[in-house]
C-alpha cells in the first residue's frame, strides 16, 4: 500500500522551520530599518530633506551639543541626544580663500537668554544646505555639494584636495 499523506510529525516540523525562518526574517527587517532611520553625519542632509520642510529644516545643537532639537519651519519636531559632541567643528569652504572656521553662533531662546550655539546645519524646502564642512572626532562629512549625497573624507587635508581636484576639473 503506497503511503499519500504527510505524518503529523512531518508537518509540524515543517511549520516550526517556517516559523524560525520568518523569526529571523522580520528581526533582520527591525534591524535595517532602525540603522537607516537612525540619524547621524553622514545622513542628516538627507533626513532633513525628507521632513518636507515648507521653509527649511534645521538642527540646533546648543551649549555642549549634548542634545540638539530638529527644528521644521521653526517649529520643534525632534530632539537627537547624544548625537555630537563638543569636539564638532565646522568650517566654511570659499573658493577664493579656502577653508575658514565658521564664526561662533548665539541663539537667544523664548526667554530671550543668549546660548552658545555648538552645531547647527540647516536645508531649504528645495535641498539645498549650507555650505560647510564639518569636522567630527576622526572624519570629516562635506555638505558643500548642492545636489550629492554628503562625502565622508578621513581628514580636512584629503576633503580640501579634492575640492580643489574639482575646481580644477571645472576650469576645464
Amino acid at each position: 500500500m503506497k503511503r499519500e499523506a504527510f505524518s503529523l510529525i512531518e508537518l509540524m516540523i515543517v511549520i516550526v522551520i517556517m516559523g524560525v525562518v520568518y523569526t529571523l526574517s522580520v528581526n533582520n527587517f527591525k534591524k535595517i530599518s532602525e540603522e537607516s532611520s537612525s540619524v547621524n553625519l553622514g545622513n542628516l542632509k538627507e533626513y532633513l530633506i525628507s521632513l518636507k520642510a515648507k521653509k527649511n529644516a534645521k538642527i540646533l545643537c546648543l551649549d555642549d551639543c549634548s542634545s540638539c532639537d530638529i527644528l521644521v519651519d521653526g517649529e520643534k519636531k525632534a530632539v537627537l541626544e547624544d548625537f555630537l559632541d563638543e569636539s564638532v567643528l565646522v568650517y566654511r569652504y570659499e573658493y577664493l580663500t579656502g577653508v575658514q572656521e565658521r564664526m561662533k553662533e548665539v541663539y537667544f531662546n523664548e526667554d530671550d537668554v543668549q546660548e552658545d550655539v555648538c552645531f547647527s546645519y540647516s536645508v531649504d524646502s528645495k535641498g539645498v544646505g549650507e555650505q560647510v564642512l564639518v569636522e567630527f572626532k576622526t572624519k570629516v562629512y562635506d555638505f558643500t555639494n548642492y545636489f550629492d549625497a554628503t562625502k565622508k573624507y578621513e581628514s580636512m587635508q584629503e576633503a580640501t584636495q579634492n575640492k580643489a581636484k574639482l575646481i580644477e576639473e571645472a576650469r576645464r
